[in-house]
């Protein structure tokens, strides 16, 4: 029996890729805890150690739910060992593996896309991308234009941010550590499709 497909949820519209925001929350955690329990924990205490995110409910609901999908080993790399790039790099992931619709963007056409040598991505391929998806999705379909406006404006500035484009907003490779690509491989070797030039071994 074939699972059933995760719903496309488009919520990471609320911000873009949140980077000290996550690593605040990361920081926060106690040793021996595990995400959910710091989750419940930072809930309770009304995350006064972050009084500017915890005015934002929906980017803290958010932000957590992206770093649950991380597993602990990137976490603690995340702190302790990755560099700035390195950091946007393992939050991109952490996006790519909360919001379908941002993962199948990026490994259906910005992968293919580079892969196939042509770096430019106009606003015209993400709205021909969404119609595309719209066709069998009814949620997708009953998107107002304004809001997918906002969700493309959004997802093009976290893709920027994680260093996916570039000012000009030209695809560009993103160049993960031996180590961070077996942090990502012993998880599910597929992740690399998201990092522009990183096919993986697959």
């Amino acid at each position: 029996m074939m699972a059933t497909p995760q719903k496309y949820r488009m919520s990471f519209s609320v911000g873009g890729l949140l980077v000290k925001e996550s690593i605040a929350l990361v920081e926060a955690s106690r040793p021996g805890e595990t995400w959910p329990e710091a989750r419940e924990r930072l809930v309770a205490e009304g995350i006064s150690s972050f009084p500017k995110l915890a005015s934002q409910t929906r980017v803290l609901r958010e932000v957590f739910d992206r770093i649950g999908h991380l597993t602990d080993a990137e976490r603690t790399y995340l702190l302790e060992d990755a560099d700035r790039l390195e950091q946007q790099a393992l939050i991109w992931l952490a996006i790519c593996r909360t919001y379908r619709f941002v993962r199948e963007f990026t490994v259906e056409v910005v992968a293919e896309r580079y892969n196939s040598w042509r770096f430019d991505l106009g606003l015209e391929v993400f709205d021909r991308f969404l119609a595309e998806k719209a066709e069998s999705d009814q949620g997708l379909a009953k998107l107002s234009p304004s809001t997918c406006a906002k969700v493309r404006q959004v997802l093009f500035r976290i893709m920027r941010e994680s260093g996916v484009l570039n000012d000009d907003g030209k695809i560009q490779p993103i160049w993960l550590s031996v180590r961070m690509k077996v942090l990502i491989e012993e998880t599910n070797p597929e992740d690399l499709l998201i990092f522009p030039g990183n096919r993986g071994q697959l």
